[in-house]
């Protein structure tokens, strides 16, 4: 790719609180301290997204994409559902910025996600393969499950990289 060209971020996006899962190439922008976390099966190349925007649902199933403690079985039932093993599947997340610097602790959403996302992972037994997370920058994703699992990244401040 040349440096002066960015990636179009284009496919179906995830909006904030929803999960979508199949082979379609699928987006989801405007994370700031949200988290889009990805699902991917390596061997079907197929995969999911969720734009998570809280930590913890506190047992409310409104939405299970918004929440990271519900997200992540969510996308993994429904990878399953679709026929995937979990042994095949591995994640990679990517926002949970500081976008207030005066922010901290329990006000710190996005570090609060990136805890929770992580935590859910490992009581899952899914392994983080891929992050690009924290700072104070927002980002957008595109997922393609076609291409191994490769997620591009474009941050808010005009960078780009593959996760």
């Amino acid at each position: 790719m040349e440096p002066s060209k960015k990636p179009e971020i284009r496919g179906t996006n995830i909006g904030i609180g929803e999960f979508k899962v199949g082979s379609f190439v699928m987006t989801s922008i405007g994370l700031g301290s949200c988290i889009a976390i990805v699902l991917h099966d390596k061997r079907k190349s197929i995969g999911g997204v969720a734009h998570v925007m809280l930590p913890n649902s506190n047992e409310k199933m409104d939405r299970p994409g918004k929440f990271a403690d519900t997200a992540v079985p969510t996308l993994l039932e429904e990878l399953k559902n679709q026929g995937s093993n979990k042994r095949d599947i591995i994640a990679k997340v990517a926002g949970g910025s500081s976008m207030f610097k005066q922010f901290k602790g329990n006000l710190d959403i996005g570090g609060r996600n990136i805890v929770a996302i992580k935590e859910t992972l490992s009581q899952y037994n899914i392994p983080l393969e891929g992050e690009d997370t924290g700072g104070n920058v927002g980002r957008s994703i595109m997922y393609d499950p076609g291409q191994n699992g490769i997620i591009v990244v474009r941050r808010a401040d005009g960078t780009c990289l593959n996760i």
